[in-house]
């Protein structure tokens, strides 16, 4: 059975990562790990809202 990690990028975006391999810049664990269909259950139950984080931040009043 394949391992996989969750993973997530500086813009909250989430994906899953082969356990066996290191994880790409720009991209940190999440802390959940196991087979793909529990990773990617997690990741549906997790990752509510797609958005990039860059765009549901409010930009600075100029």
């Amino acid at each position: 059975m394949d391992t996989y990690l969750v993973v997530v990028n500086g813009e909250e975006q989430y994906s899953i990562w082969p356990a066996d391999r290191p994880v790409p810049d720009g991209w940190r664990t999440e802390g959940f790990g196991g087979d793909k269909q529990a990773c990617l259950g997690h990741v549906g139950r997790v990752w509510t809202d797609m958005t990039p984080l860059s765009l549901r931040t409010p930009e600075p009043a100029a």
